[in-house]
């Protein structure tokens, strides 16, 4: 009688490779959800955070803006950087930056100092978002595992977002406004030392080196035109107009000096490709969209229709939510549409579920706006997914943390511009709740219409390159 075999036999290299895929998966959504955690956090407990660091008029507006800015300005060079000196490398560094801009906060004494570590939280964030699905496609990178992972990533999106005000909201309670900017360091520590063990390194670009000058440019550019933004809604139009003309400067010598480098950091070969100016069409109409209205929608809650901050967080958990849900089961949707039909349709239906949020009156209550949230926040998850599948999917393998890099820029930068747009038409005496009634229908028939705009143009693109 044979004895039995009592040694565990290896795994077959397919369970070996759904193992690799899953790990990467798991720590991508992971950064992903951190890096929209402390992002959406603040809406939670501005107020305190402001009262607590003693900040003078105006400081909330920076502390609520200035990690988007961070985001913006960096993520475009993150993915440039990335593809030409290993994604994992600068996967791990902004996991360290994004740590080290949570502990500046933690510790923060002053507003400022509070709004520098934000705005370091946002450049480690930008090389979390930039590099995480250019790593899981190099551990599987086939077409359905793009989806699946693209379908997990606006996931994590939408749950970060959700949770971000309610934990600050909660914590706040206690008084322990600091406690969330601790625990993101933390997050932020053991996703940089899990990342070695999680992800291959990436081969990088040869010959190619990162264009010093364009990434000086682009970063003061981008950096000049948020500032006047940020101060256009401040009240001060001096600062504002003097920053947006530097930027218009930087941003056009930017473009000049792409055209003329031998190794740019955007080839604008790739506009001409329906599929990916497709992509950046709906990433800009997400953000001067349903995430520009969805930005004010907390204020607006607050302050017209009386809830306390912890209540309007957990009325924007329906869209947030909602779109965590639909993110994941949309990866159905990638063996029936393409990605370019898929973006249309998730820009179409947040186009409708922001129209239906319009028509509010004095006297209307909270329900009156579930409708709305709910399909618009389907609808977002369906658009977050498209997304991410197609910012990996338009562009050259080796070039994919740029592509993810460049749909985010015009993400943040278009919800920026949106925010102040919605801010300004929006605006009304504080004590005229009608009038201020009749500013948030204007801004959200507004947002859905640009939904639906985006939506027509990707539309056209899609049948331009079926063509």
């Amino acid at each position: 009688m044979s004895r039995p075999d009592l040694h565990v036999s290896a795994p077959r290299p397919a369970d070996g490779a759904r193992r690799s895929f899953v790990a990467a998966l798991a720590l991508t959504s992971l950064s992903t959800f951190g890096a929209m955690l402390a992002y959406s956090g603040p809406l939670g407990n501005a107020t305190t955070v402001t009262a607590a660091l003693a900040a003078p008029p105006g400081a909330t507006m920076w502390i609520l803006s200035s990690m988007s800015t961070g985001l913006a300005v960096s993520l475009l060079t993150a993915g440039a950087l990335a593809d030409q000196s290993g994604r994992r490398r600068v996967f791990a560094l902004g996991a360290w930056v994004f740590a080290a801009g949570s502990v500046v906060c933690a510790t923060a004494s002053t507003a400022t100092q509070f709004v520098i570590g934000r705005l370091v939280e946002g450049a480690g964030a930008a090389g979390l978002i930039a590099t995480g699905l250019g790593l899981v496609a190099a551990v599987a990178g086939d077409a359905g595992a793009r989806s699946v992972s693209a379908s997990w990533w606006g996931a994590s999106i939408g749950l970060g977002i959700a949770l971000g005000p309610l934990l600050t909201g909660l914590l706040d309670l206690a008084d322990l406004w600091r406690a969330p900017y601790w625990l993101l360091a933390a997050v932020g520590a053991i996703i940089a030392v899990t990342a070695r063990w999680c992800f291959p390194e990436t081969a990088v670009i040869p010959g190619k080196r990162l264009d010093l000058l364009g990434a000086a440019l682009m970063t003061s550019g981008l950096a000049l035109l948020l500032v006047a933004l940020v101060e256009g809604r401040l009240g001060g139009l001096f600062p504002a107009l003097m920053c947006a003309g530097g930027a218009v400067v930087a941003l056009a010598a930017f473009a000049i000096s792409q055209i003329r480098s031998r190794s740019p950091m955007v080839e604008f070969a790739l506009f001409r490709r329906a599929d990916f100016l497709a992509a950046i069409v709906a990433a800009t109409a997400a953000g001067t969209g349903v995430i520009a209205l969805m930005s004010f929608a907390g204020t607006f809650l607050v302050t017209s229709m009386g809830m306390s901050t912890l209540e309007a967080s957990a009325t924007m958990g329906l869209w947030s939510g909602a779109s965590a849900v639909s993110a994941v089961l949309s990866h159905r949707l990638a063996a029936r549409l393409t990605g370019t039909a898929q973006l249309a349709i998730g820009l179409a239906a947040t186009g409708a579920g922001l129209l239906l949020l319009a028509g509010l009156e004095t006297g209307s209550t909270t329900g009156r706006l579930v409708p709305g949230l709910l399909v618009a926040g389907v609808a977002t998850g369906v658009l977050n997914a498209a997304l991410g599948r197609q910012a990996t999917a338009t562009v050259p393998p080796d070039r994919a943390a740029v592509g993810v890099g460049l749909n985010n820029t015009t993400r943040y930068v278009g919800a920026s511009i949106g925010v102040t747009v919605v801010a300004v038409l929006a605006s009304a005496p504080g004590g005229d709740i009608a009038a201020q009634l009749s500013g948030w229908n204007h801004v959200a028939v507004l947002t859905g219409s640009l939904s639906l705009l985006g939506a027509a143009v990707v539309l056209a693109l899609s049948r331009r390159a079926l063509r």
